[in-house]
């Protein structure tokens, strides 16, 4: 395998890989150039100290996994607030290596940056700034970051996604304090949508899918034939009840969650309904 890898891609974003690692940061400011550097030099070295410690992520919080690394302690900081659910650490992964590269940008004169990985976004907003995108899988909605609201992570997750999922949602994006948060979030509530047991759900052990699961045996979505209206209301509804409890105990700001054509929104914060394509650019 290649070390960590750089480029300044044609739009100006800056693109750091390794192995699975996947990150493009936008940077705007006068001292963008500098950030980049930082970016680069955190970089690197991440993808190994998730290596080293590969196998305490994968315990589950009940298994009292124990991490040294900060990328790790990040991970399981942000599973501990869910420990009423099976999680792993890992469920926080992609969210955890975007905040970690974030945080060294705003030290120098930056007015805006954010690292997006995969789709999971940790998010800076200097003062009078905002951050917006579209959502794909919804497109009458778009989702907008605000600098006075304490909002600075984005995490979308579902059957179709990269991660596998335990639930039927098409996707669920998720608005937490940063960007690891949000990605266990939207893990847990994209399970939760869901329909135990329907005939057109095919599901398997994780393991057989991807044999070195975090999930190990547990069943997992692997195919969702079409539903009825009704069917995927009442999938939807279950995420939903869940998404409202976190909402209400201020754990997420918001969540949008999608199945077969149907979305339900949970909190206003940051989500707008409703909006033409014109007024935003996804970033």
């Amino acid at each position: 395998m290649q070390g960590p890898q750089a480029h300044i891609l044609p739009d100006g974003r800056l693109h750091l890989h390794h192995g699975p690692i996947d990150l493009l940061v936008g940077v705007s400011g006068a001292g963008r150039g500098k950030a980049c550097q930082r970016a680069v030099a955190r970089f690197e070295g991440v993808l190994q100290g998730l290596a080293d410690e590969l196998g305490q992520l994968r315990r589950s919080l009940q298994q009292e996994p124990v991490v040294s690394g900060p990328v790790a302690q990040s991970m399981l900081a942000a599973v501990r607030p869910f420990s009423d659910r099976f999680v792993t650490p890992m469920a926080a992964v992609a969210g955890a290596v975007a905040d970690y590269v974030l945080a060294v940008l705003p030290a120098v004169d930056v007015d805006r940056a954010y690292v997006n990985n995969g789709g999971d976004i940790a998010v800076y907003l200097g003062q009078g700034q905002h951050y917006t995108a579209a959502i794909p899988e919804a497109r009458e909605a778009r989702l907008h970051l605000a600098g006075h609201l304490p909002w600075r992570g984005i995490a979308t997750s579902g059957w179709r996604g990269r991660s596998q999922s335990r639930g039927i949602a098409d996707a669920v994006t998720v608005i937490g304090e940063n960007a690891a948060i949000a990605d266990v979030a939207a893990t847990l509530i994209a399970n939760a949508v869901d329909l135990p047991n329907h005939p057109a759900i095919e599901r398997r052990p994780a393991q057989e899918v991807i044999p070195d699961s975090d999930l190990g045996r547990r069943q997992v979505t692997v195919a969702v034939g079409p539903l009825s209206s009704k069917e995927a209301a009442l999938a939807l509804k279950r995420g939903q009840n869940y998404a409202a409890t976190l909402v209400q105990a201020g754990q997420i700001g918001g969540a949008l969650l999608c199945l077969q054509g149907q979305t339900t929104l949970v909190g206003e914060n940051g989500f707008r309904l409703g909006t033409t394509g014109a007024e935003y650019a996804e970033v």
